[in-house]
């Protein structure tokens, strides 16, 4: 189920204010963050956010393809090795 329209999009405060002083400081550093929750705005285009997939953060460079999406769509916090049987079909 999604977010009520009239809600508007949800978003971390901590997130908004680090973004927010990233761009006045016009430094072009990864901000780390925890909140994969939080949907991506159009303030956040061109800005790297270290998005914290359990064990690292992952950098991610927000584009205007982005917007409206979540944090945690583009940090996996799982890695995918393949099937099993893959790799005993290689073999022979």
């Amino acid at each position: 189920m999604s977010r009520s329209i009239w809600k508007g999009p949800f978003v971390d405060g901590y997130v908004l204010k680090k973004a927010e002083k990233s761009r006045e400081s016009g430094k072009s550093e990864v901000i780390k963050i925890w909140s994969r929750r939080s949907t991506i705005l159009p303030q956040f285009v061109g800005l790297t956010f270290g998005v914290y997939n359990g064990h690292k953060h992952i950098p991610v460079a927000i584009t205007e393809d982005m917007i409206g999406q979540k944090f945690g769509e583009y940090s996996p916090t799982r890695t995918y090795y393949g099937h099993a049987a893959d790799k005993k079909a290689k073999r022979k």
